[in-house]
């Protein structure tokens, strides 16, 4: 009797154990990031971005200001290897360096100016929380103004340096990654439809 009740726990066991397993690398590649990304400047819509790079890392290697990092299963298993920006650890300079590099045109390549930037990058947008931002609680700071490569183009600035996010921002993250608040008051809202 002792053996049958051992061989039934056994087998129930090994049963649970399975199923768990299997749920457990299901969550993994079913389960998105909850971290607010970016896709570095000229990248395709999410999909066709995730169909067409295959995952050579060149962009990362040719990026001067090292923002570029790559997912592991975090985000699913069709972003595995593929590259991001975090932009509050490190903005993107828009160097257009990536999209020259890019074998398969998941990256376009374009040129460094303000045209083809303005026409063709869209990473994310800039918010201003303004309940946060120092400018608007009447202190004047500046910061994401200053560090932004399209200044009056992509924001501008009112009374006290009140930034002001313009249409033409195409989410580089120079601007979060320059607030001196914490949390930051301006954040990329990431657009991953291209």
């Amino acid at each position: 009797m002792k053996r049958r009740h051992f061989l039934k726990e056994l087998i129930a066991g090994a049963v649970a154990t399975t199923a768990l397993k299997s749920s457990v690398v299901e969550a993994a590649f079913v389960q998105q990031t909850s971290i607010r990304y970016l896709r570095p400047p000229g990248s395709l819509a999410e999909k066709d971005f995730e169909s067409r790079c295959i995952r050579c890392g060149q962009c990362g290697e040719v990026c001067p200001n090292r923002c570029i990092d790559y997912f592991n299963l975090e985000n699913g298993a069709a972003s595995l290897n593929t590259p991001y920006i975090i932009p509050r650890e490190k903005g993107c300079i828009l160097c257009m360096k990536c999209g020259q590099v890019c074998p398969t045109g998941a990256i376009k390549p374009l040129e460094r100016t303000a045209e083809d930037i303005i026409g063709h990058v869209r990473m994310g947008k800039a918010r201003v929380e303004k309940s946060l931002c120092l400018s608007y609680q009447g202190k004047t700071c500046g910061v994401c103004y200053r560090a932004c490569p399209l200044q009056d183009v992509a924001i501008k600035v009112q009374l006290l340096e009140q930034p002001v996010v313009l249409d033409a921002c195409v989410g580089c993250g120079l601007c979060e990654r320059s607030c001196i608040q914490m949390p930051q008051a301006i954040r990329i809202i990431p657009n991953h439809n291209g």
